[in-house]
């Protein structure tokens, strides 16, 4: 039998309700990101941005917004609402990675809690077409039941809590064969910040910033992180 995972608690109830911070940081990211001054230019190449659970293109488009006046192409994943990895959907994604890179050349992709395990899957199943992986408080690490939002996934996906499988779990939580970016703060109130952390490897990179786990696609502590490090080859 293989080692079981780490027995990792979900963040507790004063971080969760600390998310309400979410409906703040949204507007003052707005007001921030009127001018970018400061932050390093894009040299064009394109972005994609991956939803988190239950999230669209809707709520990623302040950073993509912010992202686009710096000078990226930068594109929703086109995919309505994440509520979890379907085939035709993972058919879908992997066809717009492919479009993407076949115009324009190797995709930097940007993934936002469960938008970051799908972003890393795309770039271990087509590594040729991935520039960089970016993570923002993803549950790539550790336990993946160390969420607050566990049993709602089990609930929509219509089955309960599944049963871990460790070897496959760690398999996807090695790092895919690009340069990986994880963002992440200690303060998120959804997934365990020690489950959002890469392995020390000569091309993993993790960044604290503060603040909420909804707020970190409209945060500018991770704008700030995500433009110093899109321009590296």
């Amino acid at each position: 039998m293989s080692e079981p995972l780490p027995s990792i608690p979900p963040p507790p109830l004063p971080l969760l309700l600390g998310e309400l911070r979410a409906l703040a940081e949204a507007p003052w990211f707005t007001l921030r990101t009127l001018s970018l001054a400061g932050l390093p230019r894009g040299d064009g190449h394109p972005v994609l941005v991956i939803p988190g659970f239950l999230a669209g293109d809707a709520e990623t488009w302040p950073l993509r917004r912010a992202l686009s006046r710096l000078g990226y192409t930068v594109h929703g994943w086109g995919c309505g609402r994440n509520l979890g990895m379907r085939p035709e959907m993972k058919q879908k994604l992997a066809n717009r990675l492919t479009r993407l890179a076949g115009r324009n050349g190797r995709v930097s992709l940007i993934g936002w809690s469960l938008g970051g395990v799908f972003a890393r899957e795309l770039a271990r199943k087509a590594p040729q077409q991935v520039r960089r992986v970016f993570t923002l408080g993803s549950p790539i690490n550790g336990n993946p039941a160390a969420n607050n939002l566990h049993t709602l996934f089990a609930l929509i996906n219509r089955q309960r809590p599944p049963r871990e499988e460790p070897q496959a779990f760690r398999r996807r939580a090695a790092p895919p064969p690009v340069p990986c970016v994880a963002i992440y703060s200690r303060s998120d109130g959804i997934v365990a910040w020690r489950c959002c952390r890469e392995d020390a490897a000569a091309h993993t990179e993790n960044v604290e910033i503060s603040g909420s786990h909804f707020g970190l696609v409209v945060n500018t502590q991770a704008l700030h992180a995500l433009a110093v490090r899109l321009p590296r080859a």
